[in-house]
């Protein structure tokens, strides 16, 4: 019998063991953020389509029965590898005063919680990725979104984050956090991301 437990619609083997004719289960497990997801089991022509948090379906040989798990449930059944699972990515938002790699006052209290997320972890990668408004030419945007990432990729290095642990890049204005026209100056697009894993 094969156990899965869905986040979204990432599915995670849990459990498998040889025997018998297969029987699998699959339950949704709620988006930390959220998010409505679905995910639709197929087995011998029938489907289930699980879409609230804890729908669950268990397949036979032929066919596949949808069910109502809980929290409890879950616990019982899956706390072992629930627990051995690492912890989902954490991201944080940084961001600049306008034209410049200089961070604004609110950011630098959030920079204390982005070394306590990496403390956590026994292996953190971070991703940092930079942005900006758009206010300048493409190529500017590009080097100053690249120039933030950078920034902020040694100050993570000069407060002992090992250096294969951490990548940079830049953004420019492809990806705005708030859609603006061209020229516009928003200050929450002139940012960096920070993607802890």
């Amino acid at each position: 019998m094969r156990s899965l437990l869905l986040a979204g619609v990432l599915c995670t083997l849990l459990a498998a063991c040889a025997g018998a004719p297969s029987r699998d289960t699959v339950v949704l497990l709620p988006e930390k953020d959220g998010r409505q997801t679905a995910v639709i089991v197929n087995n011998g022509g029938k489907q289930v389509t699980l879409d609230a948090p804890y729908a669950g379906a268990r397949t036979g040989a032929t066919d596949v029965q949808g069910y109502r798990s809980s929290p409890t449930d879950v616990q019982t059944t899956f706390g072992p590898a629930l627990a051995a699972q690492p912890p989902r990515p954490v991201s944080f938002q940084l961001y600049f005063t306008e034209g410049s790699d200089a961070f604004t006052e609110e950011t630098r209290r959030t920079v204390e919680q982005i070394f306590a997320e990496i403390a956590r972890r026994p292996a953190p990668e971070i991703a940092v990725v930079g942005h900006t408004d758009r206010v300048g030419t493409d190529q500017s945007n590009d080097a100053l979104s690249l120039r933030r990432a950078e920034s902020v990729r040694r100050e993570l290095m000069n407060r002992g984050v090992a250096p294969d642990n951490v990548t940079a890049s830049g953004r420019g204005e492809r990806e705005l956090l708030v859609p603006t026209a061209d020229g516009v100056s928003e200050p929450r697009n002139r940012r960096v991301e920070i993607i802890v894993r």
